[in-house]
């Protein structure tokens, strides 16, 4: 076959996975799914009324035309934003994929559909006991340094002036964020076309990310978390480097 014609049925493909799996595999979360996320991080990362783990990848692409430096970002390169929400179980319960190199973390989250659900009022569970209290709080998103703070999104204290509090605070919510950097790194090394340059145009590329996000969850559903090795040498390299 022409060279055209795969790319052809590559790209319908990768269209065709992502619409009949996401409703099974990717749902939009309900209020008692949220719950049970948060009961999850709190019960392997002891991290209490998180009901998922947010951050951003960039993922490589051949400069589109006529595009200037709208999605040349801080690492050099041009690329795709894909922002991503995890479980504690390391699963994808929110992508989005197309926001440009140049934005930040926060803006890409700011213009997203799942800012918008936020917003809304009705899409996150009340405010919840925390643990062996009676202190009732929210439950959160959380992220890093490059989201801003809000009543429904937890970041990290500063790293200047910490007390012990807050520095415990801060490992805690560093350890439940791994989720996502560690559903991040098996998505990139299972699908290896995410580490190099995705040599199609932008909007090709946004469906084959989305495609390999899906079958992320389809393979961690039939195969459980059968990348704990590979999550703890990832995450010892980088205690390492800090």
């Amino acid at each position: 076959m022409e060279a055209s014609t795969v790319g052809k049925i590559v790209h319908e493909t990768c269209k065709i996975i992502w619409e009949e799996l996401v409703d099974e595999f990717m749902p939009v979360p309900n209020q008692d799914q949220l719950l049970k996320i948060s009961d999850d991080f709190y019960r392997r990362w002891k991290f209490p009324n998180c009901i998922g783990c947010i951050d951003g990848k960039h993922c490589q692409i051949k400069c589109p035309i006529n595009s200037g430096s709208s999605y040349f970002n801080y690492l050099k390169y041009f690329s795709l934003v894909l922002q991503g929400v995890a479980d504690a179980d390391k699963k994808f319960i929110f992508i989005e994929v197309g926001s440009r190199g140049k934005q930040s973390d926060g803006g890409t989250f700011a213009a997203s559909t799942l800012f918008q659900h936020i917003q809304s009022n009705t899409f996150l569970p009340p405010d919840k006991d925390l643990p062996g209290t009676t202190i009732k709080l929210p439950h959160v998103l959380i992220g890093d340094e490059a989201y801003p703070l809000k009543t429904f999104l937890m970041r990290p204290f500063p790293s200047r002036n910490l007390n012990a509090i807050r520095e415990n605070y801060n490992k805690r919510l560093s350890a439940a964020r791994k989720c996502i950097e560690c559903a991040f790194g098996i998505l990139r090394a299972k699908w290896r076309l995410l580490g190099k340059d995705i040599e199609v145009s932008s909007d090709k590329a946004v469906h084959i990310i989305k495609c390999a996000c899906i079958l992320h969850n389809v393979v961690r559903e039939k195969d459980g978390d059968s990348d704990l090795d590979y999550c703890q040498e990832m995450l010892h390299s980088q205690t390492q480097e800090n």
